[in-house]
């Protein structure tokens, strides 16, 4: 019962096949192999036009990266609260970025909420040099907390970068998970919504160590490869990791590996919700799940082997629990499997 992380799952057998399939024999170094540009075409091809593509090996260099190739002077760049970039990368956004700043912006549901978003912008007027100026907005999609944005929601904060003049950056950690909820393609999610970059997380979704940044304009995107260099995130062998998004793209198994992990968190929502000692805390739409138990019976559960993590509570949802209840994560992934989730289950009842 491994509900702790979709990091916590291994990489999937065809993946694996592909990594050992390209291990033998000599390939040019440094992206310049022909599986390298065979993986830069596909990522083309996914989101219906020419973008640029870049290889690292982690999701905070990806975030990182992004933000620091839209940095400016005094800059500061808004995401919600909970992002992933403001609490659980070290700070590393603000340290690649040579000290510019991330505003935590509030919203419900994990999400930004776009007249909060445009209140926190106003607060760094341009005439006020000593606050410093807006630089980008960034969404995780999907969210830190399994929910969803919609295309509207999208959409709507896209507008609101787009008439103060500031782009906008996409944490897709769990994009696929993201686009098997909302069953619409990459463009659509993206660039059509005015997305300007992103940062494309495989890893989380039964790759090994596979993560992109992705500039939907080339032309911004020049000055991307000294980033990269500088930043220590242009690998020699970047062929393993074109090897690794080989079999994730084929056949669409990153899509059909996405939907087995929603399903199942589909499942566990359906088995918490007939549960007597439990309650999902919100409804999630992709593959983390959000419970409330009681706090002996969580201590129960992990010493009988389950795997999950008790989880800090927002303010709305700890205002609504008892003192001996907790709040607990539990992650999906594609190698989830039904039993593991009835097994949980049960032990709830």
């Amino acid at each position: 019962m491994y509900f702790s992380s979709d990091n916590w799952a291994g990489a999937h057998p065809k993946i694996a096949e592909s990594l050992s399939r390209h291990a033998s024999g000599f390939s040019v170094a440094y992206g310049e192999s022909a599986l390298d540009k065979k993986i830069e075409a596909q990522f083309n091809r996914i989101f219906e036009r020419e973008v640029s593509v870049f290889f690292v090996g982690t999701g905070t260099a990806a975030n990182s990266l992004a933000l620091s190739s839209l940095n400016r002077p005094g800059g500061v760049s808004f995401c919600h609260r909970g992002a992933h970039i403001i609490e659980d990368e070290c700070g590393a956004p603000e340290f690649f970025s040579h000290g510019a700043r991330l505003a935590p912006v509030d919203g419900q549901n994990g999400k930004l909420d776009p007249a909060l978003l445009e209140r926190e912008i106003a607060r760094f007027p341009a005439e006020f040099i000593h606050a410093g100026q807006p630089m980008a907005v960034s969404i995780t999609q999907a969210s830190e907390i399994g929910t969803v944005y919609s295309t509207d929601e999208i959409d709507r904060i896209s507008n609101i970068c787009k008439a103060h003049g500031l782009p906008l950056h996409m944490d897709g950690a769990r994009f696929a998970n993201a686009l098997a909820s909302q069953q619409i393609s990459p463009a659509e999610m993206t660039w059509r919504r005015g997305v300007d970059i992103m940062s494309f997380g495989a890893t989380k979704n039964g790759c090994w160590c596979a993560e992109a940044l992705v500039v939907f304009d080339p032309q911004k995107a020049r000055e991307m490869p000294f980033l990269r260099k500088r930043a220590a995130h242009l690998f020699s062998k970047t062929r393993f990791i074109s090897a690794q998004l080989e079999a994730y793209f084929e056949d669409d198994l990153w899509l059909e590996m996405a939907s087995h992990a929603n399903a199942m968190s589909k499942m566990l929502q359906e088995g918490i919700t007939s549960s007597q000692d439990a309650r999902l805390a919100w409804k999630a739409d992709a593959n983390e799940v959000f419970a409330i138990i009681p706090h002996q019976r969580s201590e129960a559960m992990l010493a009988a082997g389950a795997q999950f993590h008790e989880w800090k509570p927002p303010q709305n949802v700890a205002d609504g629990m008892a003192k001996d209840e907790v709040l607990i994560r539990l992650v999906t992934s594609f190698a989830t499997t039904r039993q593991h989730v009835e097994q949980f289950v049960g032990q709830l009842n």
